[in-house]
Formats: C-alpha cells, structure tokens, sequence
C-alpha cells in the first residue's frame, strides 16, 4: 500500500485538485493530510475525500513527520497542498516500487507550473538540470521513499524551514532518482515573488543553511 501525506495550512484554494489527483490512481492508497491548524475551509474540504486528518503543530517538517508517524503503507509519497499528480503517475509509482532495487532509493517527480509563460518554462528547464546535475530537487516534486529507508534515516526533522534539503541530504545523490511523471504545481509564489528573485533568495537561504544559519533563524528571514 502506498501513503500519501500532505502537509496543510489554509491550503482550501489548491486542495482539492490535489486529493482529486491522488484518487485517480489503480493502486491502494491511504491519504493523510496533516494540519498545522487551518482557520480556512482546509479540514471541511479534506472531510468531503476519503482521507485521515491528522493534527500538527504547524511548519512543513513537523507535519510531514506526523503523517509520516500515522502511515501505514510499506511505501510513503510526501506532497505538497498546491501540488497535481499528472494523469498515469501512478503507474510510474508501480514501475518504481516494484524494483527491489529501489527499496534503498527515492524518487521525485519532474516539475511543472501551471503558468503559460515563458518564466515558467525557463524555471522549469532550471528546476531539472538542478534535479539531475545537483541532486537538489524542489519540495514541489513530492518524495517517493520506502518505508524502511525512510525509517532508517531517520525521517523528517521539527524543522520550520530547509526540511526538504535535509533528508535529501541524508538520502545522497546516489539514492535519488527521478520518476518519468510529472507534478503541476502552483505558480503564485513565483507570480507574486518574481520567477528571478524568489529562486535567487531561496538560494540565498540555503546557502545560509550550508553555512551553519539554523533552520529558526533561517525561516524569519523567509518571512
């Protein structure tokens, strides 16, 4: 069985087409969605899907962790909230768990926005080699991940910020691999923060994070 957790907070604009996307697959599935305390119309909407609502407190790694610790599946697909599986993505999931090989691998989608501009396309284009060339994905292209290696790394960390590029970190480039199905996900936050300077202060950020900055520090100056 797979488990899907995706982590919410005042998620009721995007939500709904992700659970729509999550219950098209063939395969069983439990979908868990994490909530860090949404005032919105979040859990109502999450009510309507055959989903586990779980409490957390809020920041994306402490509510990937408490899905993560609700999961049963032998096998956990992290998403975020704005965030639609393309159509057969399953079937990539199939293709990937079915190898034993990948028991000790993970996997990530590619990339897409839903944004006809060219911005979005030269971002895109960015986000792969960076994927392929760095083993740097986006929280954006979801985590495919076993349940034992992901146990074995220890999981999740509390982190209110960089929780995506800490377990990368720990899972190496030589783990990682990357699905052939995509993941179409919100353009607002490069619409509103610009397609140059949101990705240059992310950038910026994990850069600090290399340095020794802490993940609290890190997350007001994200703010």
């Amino acid at each position: 069985m797979l488990s899907i957790v995706i982590p919410t907070l005042q998620a009721e604009r995007t939500l709904g087409a992700t659970l729509d996307s999550c219950s098209s697959a063939s395969l069983e599935t439990q979908i868990i969605v994490s909530d860090g305390g949404s005032s919105d119309a979040t859990r109502s909407l999450a009510q309507q899907h055959d989903v586990i609502i779980v409490d957390s407190e809020p920041g994306r790694g402490s509510q990937l962790a408490t899905g993560a610790a609700m999961a049963s599946g032998d096998w956990l697909l992290f998403l975020h909230a704005d965030s639609v599986l393309a159509s057969g993505w399953d079937k990539s999931v199939v293709n990937f768990t079915g190898a034993h090989a990948n028991k000790f691998n993970a996997a990530v989608f590619g990339l897409r926005l839903d944004d006809d501009s060219p911005q979005a396309r030269r971002l895109e284009w960015i986000v792969k080699w960076r994927t392929r060339l760095l083993s740097l994905p986006y929280g954006d292209q979801g985590l495919l991940i076993s349940r034992a290696f992901y146990d074995g790394l220890g999981g999740y960390q509390p982190m209110p910020l960089m929780e995506d590029v800490d377990i990368i970190r720990r899972i190496g480039r030589t783990h990682l691999r990357v699905l052939d199905s995509h993941i179409t996900t919100s353009a607002i936050k490069y619409q509103q923060g610009g397609y140059w300077k949101r990705p240059l202060r992310n950038l910026q950020l994990m850069c600090l994070y290399r340095l020794g900055v802490s993940p609290t520090k890190l997350a007001e100056l994200y703010k």
